[in-house]
């Protein structure tokens, strides 16, 4: 079986249909090009989400309705499905007798308050569904009789409508995930930030220019160079930047640039061509920053864990990975006195050991900063 193949009017048509959800306002091109095609008065695309109620309208008319017959369609209309767009069959073209009949009365009521004033007598329209619950209908309306082969115009349309209208889906999917996970990283400080083999910043999301913006641990000096504020941090990130610049497979690195308030970074090899921003970038600065100080997180150990204030000063210290004997030199601990505290700790958190605390802290509200 032969390939069929569009002719000239369906791909002016296809082009501006698959790009028009990146247009302003959206499908403008396609449903102008689509009225012309089709010799109608006006095309219109009416996109519903499946928990919303509020439908989104797009037209090439330009004309908005005069104020009398906005204010009868809010007063009589609005929240309502006049023409059941809902029971129309996915794929199927209607004409607007069809709609009428399928409604009844209030139907043909919406005909002579709101379609008749615009002079639209003759409509063709489709529903296209998404297996999201995206719907979208696009609708055909003139004053004179539609022509035929406007119909035949739909139903080619209809695989391509269905392709932009899951292409849009997910695109929507991944807006709403990336802004969940966008909310999640800006609760834990949590940013990139691409840089070249010099260490010049090439690309960085919105939490890192936040981060560098109000901490002192690390700026965007001269020439976009990061500069940590320790130069002994900045000559050991420009040694691993150049490295991975020659070793694209060498391991990520962790580097802490502050304890008070806790800040590390991850310096990892940019490894996907298609991530390293024209091939400038070298290397990803991954950090994880906190607003809130010690006193700050010690306070919220003694709400979560019900810990004393000298157990959570203590604990905050080993939650940051500092070995006991450390933590009792730090804060003026015997070794004896630092093991009880240590005992206490992982008896109020359930926790087996250290690194069970550690990883009972940072899953729980206490690595997360509020704004």
């Amino acid at each position: 079986m032969a390939m069929r193949v569009p002719n000239l009017g369906e791909t002016e048509l296809l082009v501006p249909l698959h790009e028009g959800m990146f247009e302003m306002p959206m499908w403008d091109t396609f449903l102008r090009r689509l009225k012309q095609a089709a010799g109608c008065d006006i095309a219109t695309l009416v996109l519903l989400a499946s928990d919303s109620t509020s439908p989104i309208q797009l037209s090439s008319v330009t004309r908005a309705p005069s104020p009398k017959l906005q204010k009868l369609f809010d007063e009589k209309y609005a929240g309502t499905e006049p023409l059941q767009s809902r029971s129309m069959r996915e794929g199927r073209i209607y004409g607007l007798e069809e709609l009428l009949e399928m409604g009844g009365e209030k139907q043909r009521d919406f005909r002579d308050d709101v379609l008749s004033p615009f002079g639209i007598s003759h409509m063709q329209s489709v529903r296209i569904a998404d297996p999201s619950g995206l719907n979208a209908w696009l609708v055909l309306s003139a004053r004179e009789e539609i022509r035929p082969s406007s119909s035949a115009l739909l139903a080619a349309l209809l695989p391509h409508l269905r392709v932009a209208l899951r292409v849009l889906a997910r695109l929507e999917q991944e807006k709403a995930r990336a802004s969940m996970t966008a909310g999640a990283f800006s609760h834990i400080d949590f940013g990139w930030i691409a840089v070249d083999r010099r260490c010049r910043v090439v690309d960085m999301d919105e939490q890192a220019q936040r981060f560098l913006s109000r901490s002192a641990a690390m700026r965007r000096g001269p020439y976009d160079r990061l500069v940590p504020s320790s130069p002994a941090i900045d000559r050991q990130l420009t040694a691993l930047v150049k490295s991975f610049a020659e070793n694209p497979d060498a391991r990520p690195r962790a580097v802490n640039l502050s304890q008070d308030p806790w800040i590390d970074i991850l310096v990892s090899p940019v490894r996907v061509t298609s991530l390293s921003l024209g091939g400038k970038a070298v290397a990803v600065v991954y950090f994880r920053g906190d607003q809130s100080s010690s006193a700050d997180r010690c306070q919220q150990l003694i709400d979560v864990f019900k810990l004393t204030q000298s157990e959570a000063r203590f604990a905050w210290s080993i939650a940051q990975g500092i070995s006991i004997a450390d933590a009792a030199e730090k804060h003026g601990l015997t070794i004896e006195t630092a093991r009880n505290y240590s005992k206490k700790i992982y008896a109020k958190t359930g926790a087996r050991g250290q690194v069970d605390f550690m990883r009972r802290v940072l899953t729980s509200v206490v690595a997360i900063t509020v704004h």
